[in-house]
């Protein structure tokens, strides 16, 4: 850095704050580190008695750290993200622009983070998130940067965005709720309003319901039944023991289903079951601690398959590191270490 003259600093960018004081009206930082001089600025900066700055020296192949932001939100924003013309001290903001499923390439954003001086910090990826919310913040640690390691942070992140927020998609569900004492009436089913009410946040409504009891065919034929109501999304609930007379999972195989998982790497909800339909149509078997317990399986994997967005065995397996909930007095589920 170098000290020159207020009147030679257009176009200099600024290595310190700059403290203006107006008596019984301002006092504070009127212009911040890193702010590059405008014309505009020199007499207000003679009114504060500046006769001189200290400046960075601009030299070729060097970037400020306002563009070097906009270059690093360049690599994150993708669909359904989008920026403020507002930046900060070197930092810029991704928010949603939509409500959806937010999505992260973890491999290319550590590839990313691991280019020193440069910093991208994301929310947890496969989230739920709303319009507006925010979604992930960027800047260079230093005040100027050398092109080379942006470029070098450009190849890490590679040609497709790291961050994206899928919509919401799917609209309609049957449930499909087992039991024989609840078709009998002997105890009110308290599972699918719980269902119900978990789904109607993400947009997704009941149109199809069957109480089958607990033989095998009967729920297979239920399966098939609401399937044939052209359902997004088939719920089943209740019946995933490995009790003899926990029918469900062997149901569901029956009705058609190709099956991804019959089981999970968290509690609660270890007795998890995610299936495909030949069509693409997403079948969940649900464990009993869906219908009492504040946060669940159910409420992990939930935002992706509402966006539509197809599971795996390996995305189920990645629930185990922060699969324990810890069980607190009150629930805070999102805002709590479980399945993150």
């Amino acid at each position: 850095m170098r000290e020159i003259k207020v009147e030679d600093a257009v176009g200099h960018v600024l290595c310190h704050d700059m403290t203006q004081i107006i008596p019984g009206e301002f006092k504070g930082a009127r212009f911040r580190k890193g702010h590059v001089v405008a014309p505009e600025d020199v007499p207000v900066l003679l009114s504060m008695g500046k006769r001189s700055v200290y400046v960075w020296e601009m030299t070729p192949g060097m970037v400020h750290e306002n563009d070097a932001a906009l270059q690093l939100c360049k690599l994150a924003e993708g669909a359904g993200c989008t920026h403020g013309e507002d930046i900060k001290e070197g930092k810029i903001e991704l928010k949603a622009a939509h409500d959806g499923c937010f999505r992260v390439c973890s491999e290319r954003l550590l590839e990313v983070n691991s280019v020193e001086q440069v910093m991208i910090a994301t929310r947890h990826g496969n989230t739920a998130v709303r319009a507006g919310d925010k979604l992930a913040g960027m800047r260079v640690i230093p005040l100027v940067i050398e092109q080379a390691v942006l470029d070098e942070a450009a190849a890490a992140a590679g040609p497709d965005p790291l961050c994206e927020v899928v919509p919401f998609k799917l609209r309609s569900v049957g449930i499909v709720t087992t039991g024989s004492e609840v078709a009998a009436g002997l105890i009110e089913d308290k599972f699918t309003p719980v269902v119900e009410r978990k789904l109607a946040a993400f947009g997704i409504e009941c149109v199809a319901h069957e109480l089958p009891g607990d033989d095998i065919d009967d729920v297979a034929a239920a399966i098939r039944r609401v399937r044939e109501r052209g359902v997004d999304l088939v719920v089943c609930t209740g019946g995933m023991s490995v009790d003899p007379d926990d029918n469900t999972p062997g149901a569901i195989r029956r009705a058609g289903a190709e099956m991804v998982t019959y089981g999970a790497p968290v509690l609660p909800g270890a007795m998890l079951f995610v299936g495909y339909f030949d069509d693409g149509t997403p079948v969940l078997g649900l464990p009993g601690c869906v219908m009492f317990a504040g946060a669940t399986i159910f409420d992990l994997v939930l935002p992706r398959v509402a966006a539509g967005v197809r599971l795996t065995r390996a995305d189920i397996v990645v629930y185990g590191e922060g699969g324990l909930c810890l069980g607190c007095p009150e629930c805070h589920y999102p805002i709590c270490p479980f399945g993150n």
